[in-house]
């Protein structure tokens, strides 16, 4: 590994510790709060841009290195997706949603969270 893959792997590695941190956030106190929030609609969606640009990353330092992991790559995939998906739904029951499907968002958000 040269200085070109370090650096690669420590940015792909701060981006996806964020991304947890974002969507743990998020999840966690909307959680706490048995309501979905604005500010956690707002983690959620830092969480998949900072997960998205890991995952960028990581597929950047495989390509770079020639270590291809399939079961990474898809499991990575399922992932993402999830977030994405959870980030739509997050922003439609936020601005659309009634007062109980923002109360029942978390459900979901603890499986994402879990999967993630």
């Amino acid at each position: 590994m040269n200085a070109i893959d370090t650096h690669f792997l420590i940015a792909a590695v701060i981006t996806i510790s964020s991304a947890l941190v974002f969507y743990t956030v998020g999840v966690w106190g909307e959680r706490l709060q048995k309501v979905l929030k604005g500010w956690h609609v707002i983690f959620f969606l830092m969480g998949i841009c900072a997960d998205v640009l890991g995952t960028s990353l990581m597929a950047e330092l495989v390509r770079l290195t020639g270590q291809d992991n399939k079961l990474h790559e898809v499991t990575g995939l399922i992932a993402v997706t999830l977030m994405a998906i959870h980030a739509v739904w997050a922003v439609m029951t936020y601005w659309k949603g009634s007062a109980k499907s923002r109360r029942n968002f978390s459900k979901f958000s603890i499986i994402v969270w879990v999967s993630g």
